[in-house]
């Protein structure tokens, strides 16, 4: 078919969303303010419209950020800017998702599942928490820092995103799509199960009392490919199954390994093309090894990249690259110049992983020593403001602070179950041709993953986790009976009841576009 026939068009465009000052970093308990910039943050955004069989004009936007999460707040504050610039575009036909980096600014304003509490929330907490003054502080209570804060960040992220998004639908041209289907050790089930029937996350395989690696691990490569109508490649969309926490501790900015990606990739393809990195389910999935680590090193040592600090993420990236470098030449037979495109969205409403009177009383016996420790260092540095000139002084207080929070956020979810049974989660099915893209806010478990692309009409399915809304851990029921960081009830807001929900709604939603009218 010749691109000058083409009934779909699309746009890209990007933005350097990296902050000049210094920022809170999401990833880990205690807050890290960055003292650097290892390599720039990014928003990346493809447009995509074309006629249904009415002649009405589809749309779909999907947009990725170099983020550890999209919280509804930055969500909905690209979308007010999208709504306010263009009436073309239905700001509602717009999904973010994060890469789901360590190192990037923290633009969160609520903990999980903690919307209805509003301002009080803080307060309920602790008052040394100052919520008066740290309500533009999101996760963290207010210390005199010099720092953006995640409220100024994320005003500051949105209008960036927003820009690339406009331009994106501003610069949409007559396309063609290709997709294709690679492999790469990526990510690996980062949770460990042990004799006794426990599982932990991050556990040691090199005791006698490791049992197995308790779940599936998945190295698929999804890559679709656009064309302009001279069939030159302008970008690709790359979807793994693996968070980007190599550097996860690190105190800089950092886009982590996809940084070394793009950059490989831009080597390879053309330094012009666009890349939109994606985070399949990998919730309990990282690119951290726990087996086989010492070979690995050594096959480092070999390379002369054992002193490298980002050895594993240029690893990763030639990984990436050399499975896109397989896939193009092959995908690229099959250029698609009119696939029909459909888009979804809606807001389901799944059951909340109820928490019993026993798990409350468990969270804050676990919480307790922290909520002791945290108030503990509030007064000393009030009493003694020197403390504050010390090198990351901040650090404890913050550890205390959210693991106490951590615990309590319990026992408001007991509060919020009785009349809140449910959570409602915003979630997008897209179909382009014979693919489909499908979105959930969560850090998905493999499990459930598996079964919705099983059971999917599509020849290829790409699902975006982290996307569209916050969302928290959702845990396989094999995973919650071993128990452990990312499957007990602290973990956790949607329990496998609201993930059986979740398969269903996919699978029906992506089903039912290929239904033949």
């Amino acid at each position: 078919m010749n691109g000058k026939n083409s009934r779909i068009k699309t746009g890209w465009a990007k933005a350097d969303i990296t902050p000049e000052q210094n920022v809170f970093l999401a990833g880990q308990f205690h807050a890290r303010v960055s003292e650097g910039i290892m390599d720039p943050v990014t928003a990346t955004a493809l447009a995509f419209e074309s006629p249904d069989r009415q002649g009405l004009q589809k749309q779909a936007v999907m947009v990725s950020c170099d983020l550890a999460s999209i919280s509804n707040e930055l969500r909905d504050a690209v979308r007010r800017r999208i709504k306010s610039e263009t009436n073309e575009l239905d700001p509602e036909n717009i999904f973010i998702g994060a890469t789901h980096t360590h190192s990037a600014p923290d633009a969160r304003m609520m903990p999980y599942g903690m919307e209805q509490y509003g301002s009080r929330y803080k307060s309920d907490i602790s008052p040394q928490a100052k919520p008066s003054l740290g309500d533009k502080y999101g996760m963290w209570p207010y210390l005199k820092l010099d720092v953006m804060s995640p409220a100024d960040y994320l005003e500051f992220a949105a209008d960036l995103i927003a820009q690339a998004v406009a331009q994106a639908w501003k610069n949409r041209e007559i396309s063609g799509i290709a997709y294709g289907l690679g492999h790469a050790v990526i990510g690996h089930n980062r949770r460990l199960a042990y004799k006794d029937g426990t599982s932990r996350m991050y556990g040691s395989a090199g005791i006698s009392e490791f049992s197995h690696v308790e779940g599936y691990e998945d190295h698929s490569v999804y890559a679709m490919m656009i064309y302009n109508r001279d069939k030159n490649l302008s970008g690709i969309v790359v979807n793994v199954p693996c968070p980007s926490q190599v550097s996860e501790h690190i105190y800089m900015i950092s886009a982590d390994y996809w940084h070394e990606t793009r950059m490989e990739l831009r080597k390879r393809f053309g330094e012009k093309i666009f890349i939109l990195a994606q985070c399949a389910p990998a919730g309990d999935q990282s690119p951290h090894l726990l087996i086989g680590k010492r070979a690995e090193e050594r096959m480092w040592r070999l390379k002369r990249r054992q002193q490298d600090q980002n050895a594993p993420r240029e690893e990763i990236a030639q990984k990436i690259a050399d499975a896109i470098s397989d896939i193009i030449p092959y995908a690229e037979k099959e250029i698609e110049w009119h696939p029909e495109l459909e888009h979804r969205r809606e807001i389901i409403e799944l059951p909340r992983r109820m928490v019993s009177e026993k798990d409350v009383e468990k969270a804050l016996e676990e919480s307790r020593p922290f909520k002791e420790k945290y108030e503990k260092l509030a007064a000393e540095i009030e009493e003694n403001p020197e403390i504050m000139k010390q090198p990351r002084w901040y650090t404890e207080i913050t550890k205390a602070y959210r693991l106490m929070e951590r615990g309590e956020r319990v026992q408001k979810r007991a509060e919020l179950q009785k009349k809140y049974p449910n959570m409602p989660i915003e979630v997008h099915a897209v179909r382009i041709g014979e693919t489909t893209f499908a979105t959930n806010p969560f850090e998905l478990y493999l499990d459930y993953a598996v079964r919705i692309r099983e059971l999917s009409a599509a020849t290829q399915t790409f699902l975006v986790q982290k996307a569209g809304c916050n969302g928290t851990y959702l845990p396989s029921e094999r995973s919650i009976s071993g128990g452990g960081y990312g499957s007990v009830p602290a973990s956790t807001d949607i329990g496998p009841e609201g993930g059986e929900k979740l398969v269903e709604w996919t699978v029906s939603a992506i089903n039912s576009m290929f239904v033949k009218s």
